[in-house]
């Protein structure tokens, strides 16, 4: 009667149960959880209770904030045959007499997969053809846990539980810092850079290794998926790549004539606007061989200046319609009239 007013309607079996824990394990983790801190409260840890350390998975006993042991695989039975650090930590000269109170922290040692990085804002770089330009750049990564020890030092610390989310931000961080190192060493221009990123993720991942080691981690992969240009530096190296088809001024016209059909297709002026698009086309090409070609002005000046003149007109005239400075009427004639010259 004594007890159970004492203890309660369970009497001290109830009140032993509760205070003294025989196993401690981790039965179902979470994939993304890298550690959790087995739940003590008030509970005490039996004297010979077996510790369950499952594959893929380690066990660190913390006693008032200093690390004791680390445990791998295996079913352990926690004596002071096989706790010896946390014994020396409580000066025991004797085997357990009496249950003990230390926190257990267990690590997830599984490869954590496909784990996305990204540059939040543009990171700024050297090229050898652009200059300094912005770009941003996104990949996948892979780690596990390597030295429990250090990860709970440099990360976790005292806490009940730590998700792979968390390392994110920092992950991401430490990525960003190494991109620009990662360009300047690689030598590889930015025009090149996708025929050339596994060298990148090579580079990023030698650079990032040690970042990952000094946090207990260990960096299986780093790969660089994607990496673009701010959107004026895109349309530059479009205009340059369309560009590398001149490899003689007479499909330098081809390209500007395709280039301007569709444009014209969307105007007023139709097949004229077509015309048009031609010979800006064909005064552009002049221009090019004037200049490459001392002898071709001489040749042929007439002919470009015509082109380029004609050209001119008809965006002066377009200018004044929008300006309703003349009337559709005059525009339509006076367009006719320069079609007419520039056909033949």
């Amino acid at each position: 009667m004594i007890l159970d007013s004492i203890f309660g309607s369970k009497g001290l079996g109830g009140f032993i149960k509760k205070q003294f824990i025989d196993v401690i394990q981790w039965e179902n983790p979470e994939s993304n959880v890298l550690m959790w801190r087995f739940p003590l409260r008030d509970q005490e840890i039996q004297n010979g209770a077996a510790l369950i350390v499952r594959d893929s998975q380690s066990a660190l006993f913390v006693d008032e904030g200093s690390i004791a042991d680390l445990f791998g695989v295996g079913t352990h039975s926690l004596t002071t045959q096989n706790l010896p650090l946390l014994t020396n930590l409580k000066n025991w000269s004797k085997l357990f007499e009496s249950p003990f109170k230390s926190d257990v922290y267990f690590f997830n040692m599984r490869q954590q997969l496909s784990k996305r990085w990204g540059t939040a804002q543009p990171v700024t770089i050297r090229d050898q053809d652009f200059g300094v330009v912005s770009v941003r750049s996104y990949g996948m990564y892979s780690f596990r846990i390597a030295d429990p020890a250090m990860f709970f030092r440099q990360v976790t610390g005292v806490c009940e539980e730590y998700r792979s989310e968390q390392l994110e931000e920092q992950i991401r961080n430490l990525a960003v810092t190494n991109l620009a190192t990662a360009f300047g060493t690689a030598d590889i221009s930015f025009i090149d850079m996708a025929a050339n990123q596994i060298k990148l993720s090579e580079q990023m991942t030698k650079l990032l290794q040690p970042a990952f080691a000094a946090l207990g981690l260990q960096l299986e992969s780093f790969t660089v998926e994607s990496i673009t240009l701010p959107e004026n530096l895109q349309k530059h190296m479009e205009e340059r790549i369309g560009m590398g088809i001149v490899g003689d001024l007479g499909r330098y016209t081809q390209y500007q004539t395709a280039q301007a059909i569709p444009k014209a297709a969307e105007n007023e002026g139709g097949i004229a606007g077509i015309g048009a698009g031609l010979a800006a086309g064909m005064g552009i090409a002049g221009s090019m061989n004037a200049a490459l070609n001392p002898n071709f002005a001489q040749v042929q000046p007439q002919a470009t200046l015509t082109a380029e003149d004609h050209t001119v007109k008809l965006a002066q005239l377009k200018s004044m319609l929008e300006q309703n400075l003349i009337s559709q009427n005059d525009y339509d004639a006076a367009k006719a009239e320069i079609i007419k010259k520039i056909t033949g």
